[in-house]
């Protein structure tokens, strides 16, 4: 299961600004996110590939569902928060923390994928709150998200260590 760390807390900072209405927590770990989400709505729905995470969720009277991205996604939100698994892949990185890690050879697989089908599980005015990092390809994400047909604002950049965070409002 994902510990939350510098990602989630920056996430977590804007939710209390867009949290309206129907929330997914998308990639929900620990579910820092969806905890932070029920201050402000109701109707939050966490979401995890990871069956532990979803186990661990029900045992706090989390709504959660196992599901690898919309895979088993039924309704459309107002909010979708996702802190995916950004980093590029690194051989040395174990398969268990790289599940949570990894958003694929280049890191931004996983968001090709979720704006693919996003626009899909957004009620009308929807938005989506994201964050990954600089070592990712920002202009590659920047793409990925205009060629899904979203637009967005830069929320806040973040230096951490040897990277910087990005969290965007997107829309």
């Amino acid at each position: 299961m994902y510990e939350p760390v510098e990602d989630s807390f920056l996430i977590k900072k804007y939710i209390k600004n867009y949290a309206k209405g129907k929330i997914l927590d998308l990639g929900t770990g620990l579910g820092i996110l969806a905890k932070e989400a029920l201050n402000y709505s109701k109707d939050v729905l966490a979401a995890d590939i990871n069956q532990e995470s979803v186990n661990y969720l029900k045992k706090l009277n989390i709504k959660a569902v196992r599901s690898d991205l919309f895979e088993n996604i039924k309704d459309k939100f107002d909010l979708i928060i996702f802190n995916p698994p950004y980093l590029p892949e690194d051989k040395r990185e174990p398969k268990e923390t790289a599940l949570a890690t990894t958003g694929g050879k280049y890191g931004y697989e996983i968001l090709e994928r979720f704006f693919k089908h996003a626009k899909n599980y957004l009620n009308k005015n929807g938005k989506i709150i994201i964050v990954f990092s600089s070592l990712t390809n920002k202009k590659k994400i920047n793409k990925l998200i205009k060629e899904n047909n979203f637009k967005f604002k830069l929320l806040e950049k973040k230096k951490i260590d040897f990277e910087e965070l990005y969290c965007y409002l997107i829309y």
